[in-house]
C-alpha cells in the first residue's frame, strides 16, 4: 500500500508520532511518502520504502502571511497522480485536513479516490481549532475525512464537545518503539557528567509554550532541591524559554539548571532523569511522559486532559489538580526520598509504557488503512 503522510515537521508530540508511524510502516514493506515544508526532525531519508516531498510556498508582497494551504494541496495533488498514492494520513486538523479535503476533491474530478484519515493531536481542536475563526472549517473538515482518530479518550470526548461531529472517531493511541528504550547498564548512563553522585536528576521535556507551563516546572524543582540535592534538566526551546532562564535566576538556582534545547537524544537524556515533570495546563495524551515511562521515569503530572490514561497515579508517579506545585513538589520529594518506593514506580512505569508499544498499536493504523 502507498500513504502519504502529512504532518508538523517539528519536536511537537504529533510531528514525532507522525514520523515515527510513517517509519514504522516503512519498515514492514509500505511506500511512504511524507509531505510536508521542512523534513521531519526525526525522519530517516535513507531508509527503505521512505520519500520526502517539500511543500515550497512562493513569497508575494500582496500577501501579509503566505498561504501554505494552498500550496500544500497543490502538493498533495501532484504527489498522489505521481505516486498513486492510496491514502492520506493527515495529522493535525489546522491546517492539513482542510488541505486534505480540498485535494480529495481536486482528484475527485480525475476520476482518483484518495481516501482521507485524520488524526486529531490536542491543540488543534482544544485550544487552536475551537476559536470562532477556525472553528467553521475543523468542523467541515473532520466531518469529510473518511476516517477520524483521536490519540485518546478525553480527546475524543473534547472533539465530541466542541463540534458537532457526526462521523465516528476512533481512538488509537499515541505509541513508542521500545527499541529505543533498551536497558541501560549503570557504566552506559554517565550521570556523572551532569550531577554528583549524591545529586538527583529531575527532567522535563517541552516545546515550552505556556500551556506547558515551565514556569510551574521550575517552581516544582525549587522546592524539591532545597529537600534534596538536585539538577535539572530541560530539553525542549519554545517562547518560554527566556522566562524560565530568567526564574532560575530570580530564585538563585540558574546552576543547577542544565539547558540542552532540542534534541534527538531524549531517550538517553531520560536515562539521567529520577523524576519526570509534566505540569501542564493540558495534555491531548502526553508523549514526553510515555516516553519518560519507558525509560523507567516515574511521573510528576497534572490531571488534564488524556494524562490519567497514561499515568496512574499511586503507580507509575502521581497526579495532581493544574498549577498545585506544592503537592507535585511533595510527592516527588516523598519518592525521592524512599529508594524501594522510587524503584517500584521506575518498574511500573516501564511496564505501563509496554501498553503502548509500536508492536501493539502499529496493527490497528494497519488495520483502518485497510477498511478506510
Amino acid at each position: 500500500m502507498k500513504i502519504g503522510i502529512v504532518c508538523y515537521p517539528t519536536f511537537g508530540g504529533s510531528g514525532v508520532v507522525a514520523t515515527e508511524l510513517g517509519m514504522s510502516l516503512a519498515d514492514k514493506g509500505y511506500e511512504v511518502h511524507f509531505i510536508t515544508y521542512k523534513q521531519p526532525v526525526r525522519l530517516d531519508l535513507l531508509a527503505k520504502n521512505i520519500h520526502f516531498h517539500e511543500v515550497y510556498v512562493e513569497e508575494y508582497p500582496l500577501f501579509q502571511f503566505q498561504p501554505y494551504e494552498l500550496a500544500l494541496t497543490s502538493k498533495l495533488v501532484e504527489v498522489v497522480q505521481l505516486h498513486k498514492l492510496e491514502v492520506l494520513h493527515v495529522h493535525y486538523a489546522i491546517p492539513h485536513a482542510y488541505a486534505a479535503y480540498m485535494a480529495k476533491q481536486m482528484l475527485k474530478q480525475k476520476g482518483i479516490d484518495i481516501k482521507v484519515v485524520t488524526t486529531l493531536h490536542g491543540t488543534d481542536i482544544t485550544l487552536v481549532g475551537s476559536h470562532p475563526t477556525y472553528k467553521t472549517a475543523v468542523e467541515f473538515s473532520i466531518n469529510n475525512s473518511d476516517v477520524v482518530t483521536s490519540v485518546s479518550n478525553s480527546l475524543k470526548e473534547d472533539t465530541l464537545r466542541l463540534f458537532n461531529i457526526n462521523v465516528n472517531i476512533n481512538v488509537i493511541y499515541n505509541f513508542i518503539d521500545s527499541k529505543k528504550y533498551p536497558e541501560i547498564h549503570e557504566s552506559e548512563c554517565n550521570r556523572s557528567a551532569l550531577a554528583t553522585e549524591n545529586e538527583r536528576i529531575i527532567s522535563h521535556v517541552s516545546n515550552m509554550r505556556p500551556v506547558k507551563r515551565p514556569i510551574d516546572v521550575v517552581e516544582i524543582f525549587d522546592r524539591i532541591q532545597k529537600e534534596i540535592p538536585s539538577k535539572l534538566l530541560l530539553v525542549g526551546e519554545g517562547p518560554e524559554i527566556e522566562k524560565v532562564e530568567l526564574k532560575t535566576k530570580e530564585l538563585g538556582i540558574y546552576d543547577k539548571v542544565i539547558f540542552l534545547g532540542n534534541s534527538n537524544d531524549v531517550n538517553k537524556v531520560l536515562c539521567y532523569s529520577d523524576i519526570f515533570l509534566l505540569p501542564s495546563e493540558t495534555e491531548s495524551f502526553g508523549l514526553a511522559a510515555l516516553e519518560a515511562m519507558a525509560a523507567k521515569t516515574p511521573v510528576i503530572s497534572t490531571n488534564t486532559g488524556g494524562l490519567p490514561e497514561v499515568n496512574i497515579d499511586g503507580v507509575t508517579g502521581y497526579l495532581s489538580d493544574l498549577g498545585n506545585v506544592d503537592e507535585m513538589a511533595k510527592n516527588a520529594i516523598n519518592l525521592l526520598k524512599d529508594e524501594t518506593l522510587l524503584n517500584e514506580f521506575k518498574k511500573n512505569a516501564n511496564n505501563q509504557a509496554k501498553a503502548f508499544s509500536l508492536e501493539a498499536i502499529l496493527p490497528e493504523y494497519e488495520k483502518l488503512y485497510r477498511n478506510c
